[in-house]
């Protein structure tokens, strides 16, 4: 972690001062919660840039603030849950959060990829099953996310193009109409 311009720095200084602010409180919120646990990292520095040192966090709560809102930056925050309760986890994971960003699911079970794939269809707009989900290069996946995550208009694709132009259709006949009606409004 360092100066970007070292190309043996893997990561970098985080964005801005506001983002330095949201992740140091987000990393004390955690230190502090009693059902939190910092397990990796924890630390911060702005004497020279904003450092945020990657950090997990794990949680027994799935409904804390870190689980439901978006950090952008180096903190991740990790909620065990009970493999018998595959199903209802699911469930908890689409409704716990207005954002929908990126996810993804770890399985060696393919029924169990493609149940997570069909239940989560909603709460990530880029979906990986057996990946990372920091893998999207602009001109390469789409990208974008549903939600309070933005509008799902996946920036590097087609379907971005919509969001910046505002398409109409033209019909035109050359040949004037003589009848208004349609043919079912026939007499029989």
């Amino acid at each position: 972690m360092g100066d970007v311009s070292d190309f043996g720095n893997f990561m970098g200084a985080v964005i801005d001062q506001n983002s330095f602010d949201d992740l140091s409180r987000a990393i004390d919120e955690a230190k502090a919660a009693p059902e939190m646990e910092i397990v990796a990292g924890g630390g911060y520095d702005s004497s020279v840039g904003w450092f945020i040192e990657p950090t997990v966090i794990e949680t027994t709560d799935p409904l804390a603030r870190h689980m439901r809102e978006e950090l952008f930056g180096p903190v991740l925050t990790v909620y065990p849950y009970d493999e018998r309760r595959w199903t209802e986890t699911l469930e908890l994971v689409d409704s716990s959060s207005p954002y929908a960003l990126t996810g993804s699911v770890f399985a060696t079970d393919r029924s169990a990829a493609a149940e997570a794939e069909h239940a989560l269809r909603h709460a990530a707009g880029n979906f990986y099953i057996n990946d990372k989900p920091t893998g999207a290069i602009v001109g390469q996946q789409p990208f974008g996310g549903a939600r309070a995550s933005g509008t799902n208009d996946k920036a590097g694709s087609m379907w971005n193009l919509i969001r910046w132009v505002s398409p109409r259709a033209l019909k035109e006949t050359l040949v004037p109409p003589t009848e208004y009606r349609y043919p079912f409004m026939a007499d029989e």
